[in-house]
């Protein structure tokens, strides 16, 4: 008996159905593909518990016969490809044939569909890859598709299905992915029968992201200029540098019409805010390219959520340009000037002006030019309080063999601030920088950590911080609200995907608590690290770093902070292990100086 046979139809279904229906987003984005190669103006999403017991996806495409709906169930049946020579052309969304067939082997399937001079439907009814009943139906023009009972009959797979709240934040990312790709189309949404957004067709991409952004944001939108060069064109929008974050969530790239992920791409973007970001962000974008089809490989990936670029440097460089073109600063143009006739007095010739070298002024001219010009007279300031000379140890020892009494900063004799980051002071030992942004980050991580729980200070806003966030994470976050809440910070849903903000710590001073709020559930949510993503230490830890950005260094006011590190438990170093002091001693002075 031989070892090898062929699968059966339906298990062949079902191992496809592995590789193109991952969660019920998956079935979303292959339904709505479906719908708009059908030309519909509106597409209508259905989904219950998730998208674990219903998924419905209607539209008002071109619908099919019952010959051509029979067909479709077939793996591999599809109108979209005749000859190999097509798939080097192709522009459709969808053209493998497998995901129908895929997702009603994995889902009790009912198609309903009707062409739009036919006088009846045609209504098909599969249950786990079965075909079982096949009949005449009254319907609208266009096609409606529900998977009920998603992986009934796998259920190792269907245990792997996140929480409901997670596959629904998904199935509403990825619908949203579409209605930016397809701005002209109407998208509805609607979840456990209560609508989560219904888009409108607009005439124009940046209408349409004004309308899943937000007013406030929209108003920051730059407009990219249209790019065009060796068979590409770009255009688009991006965020100023303000707005970077960790991760790619917030970068949307649109490829022929297909929502895509790409290496290539993100470089474009990062090279094109080059100096502007701090490394380990990335721009907020929302990128059109339009590729000649033989440029670019849209068959690499079973669910075509990559593509092979054939000359990626020139797209890479595309998108480099056009960012690069967005944010140059405008510099308005200066009116011309009158020529202005040269003037000479009576009966001389014009002779040619003559240039005199100035001298160096009397009074510094026994002095040499590079001391004049780099040895400038260092005001010595002393501290505000003088303190009885204790024994000192450097700053780089360990605070238990410190001599200084607990609580108590070491005598420094602060001198002046270094290129407006670092404080100087002498100690006995030598010279000291302080890094005040460290240190304050130190001082108020340990407060944050002394007040945990019910001691926690807070002071509610008199006008709560709304944060507009992807549906994924906004998800993530109201699951985390216990542990957000034990660091001070109080949030709400405000309506679909906004979050407010209501309490923060009372030992944080910020200035702009929305920007340095985004920024910190950016980094607890996407930045990748051992443990719990919202443990206390680590969300106290983020929120010291964020209130510490704006920190300069202020002579008046060092000697206080000085207090206030050395009352902290570690202070010769940041939560984040950054050091707070560093010290150069006496000896290497000598040394760099040639002393013995």
């Amino acid at each position: 008996m031989p070892k090898i046979h062929v699968l059966s139809d339906i298990l062949a279904s079902q191992v496809a159905a592995g590789e193109v229906v991952e969660r019920p987003a998956s079935v979303v984005k292959e339904l709505v593909e479906n719908s708009i190669d059908a030309g519909a103006r509106e597409i209508r999403v259905d989904v219950d518990q998730g998208g674990s017991a219903l998924i419905r996806v209607s539209d008002d495409g071109c619908g099919m016969s019952r010959e051509d709906a029979l067909l479709s169930l077939e793996r591999h049946a599809t109108s979209k490809l005749r000859t190999a020579g097509d798939l080097a052309t192709i522009r459709t969304l969808g053209f493998r044939g497998e995901a129908v067939p895929s997702i009603a082997s994995v889902s009790r399937f009912r198609m309903v569909t009707r062409e739009r001079d036919a006088t009846a439907g045609t209504e098909i009814l599969v249950d786990g890859g079965k075909l079982r009943d096949v009949r005449e139906a009254g319907c609208a023009p266009g096609t409606t598709i529900e998977a009920k009972a998603l992986f009934f009959n796998m259920p190792a797979r269907r245990k792997f299905l996140r929480a409901e709240s997670t596959e629904s934040a998904h199935v509403e990312h990825q619908l949203r992915l579409h209605a930016l790709a397809a701005p002209n189309i109407r998208f509805r949404l609607r979840r456990d029968d209560r609508e989560v957004f219904d888009l409108p067709p607009v005439a124009r991409a940046v209408d349409r992201v004004r309308q899943l952004l937000g007013n406030d944001l929209a108003r920051e939108l730059v407009t990219l200029p249209e790019t065009r060069g060796n068979g590409i064109v770009v255009e688009g929008f991006v965020l100023p540098a303000a707005h970077a974050r960790k991760g790619r969530r917030h970068q949307f790239v649109f490829l022929n019409g297909r929502p895509v992920e790409d290496a290539v791409i993100s470089r474009g973007l990062a090279d094109g805010f080059r100096g502007s970001l701090t490394d380990g962000l990335h721009p907020a974008a929302w990128l059109w390219l339009d590729l000649e089809p033989t440029l670019v490989d849209v068959n690499v990936h079973p669910a075509k959520r990559e593509v092979r670029f054939h000359r990626p440097v020139d797209v890479r460089e595309a998108i480099t340009e056009a960012v690069l073109a967005s944010l140059k600063p405008k510099t308005p143009a200066l009116p011309p000037r009158a020529p202005v006739a040269p003037v000479f007095p009576p009966n001389r010739p014009a002779d040619p002006p003559v240039w005199e070298k100035p001298g160096p002024p009397a009074a510094a001219a026994a002095v040499p030019s590079w001391l004049a010009r780099v040895q400038q007279p260092l005001p010595l300031q002393p501290a505000a309080s003088v303190r009885p000379e204790p024994e000192t140890t450097s700053p780089t020892d360990s605070p238990g063999t410190s001599a200084e009494p607990a609580g108590q900063a070491p005598a420094f004799r602060i001198i002046d601030v270094l290129l407006r980051r670092w404080v100087l002071m002498e100690s006995e030992e030598g010279l000291v920088l302080l890094d005040p942004r460290a240190a304050t980050e130190r001082i108020l991580y340990e407060t944050l950590v002394r007040q945990q729980g019910e001691n926690l200070s807070v002071q509610r806003m008199l006008v709560p911080v709304l944060l507009e966030t992807d549906p994924r994470d906004f998800d993530l976050v109201l699951r985390e609200r216990p542990a957000l809440a034990a660091a001070g910070i109080e949030v709400e849903p405000f309506g679909g995907n906004t979050l407010q903000i209501q309490s923060l710590p009372a030992c944080l001073n910020l200035e702009d608590p929305r920007a340095t709020l985004g920024s910190l559930l950016d980094e607890l949510l996407h930045e990748h690290s051992p443990g719990p993503r919202f443990a206390f230490e680590r969300v106290a830890r983020a929120l010291a770093t964020r209130a510490a950005v704006g920190v300069r260094p202020k002579l008046a006011e060092t000697q206080g902070l000085l207090d206030r590190l050395f009352a902290c438990d570690l202070p010769y170093c940041a939560p984040d292990g950054r050091p707070t002091l560093t010290e150069i001693g006496v000896r290497e002075i000598e040394r760099r100086f040639g002393g013995k």
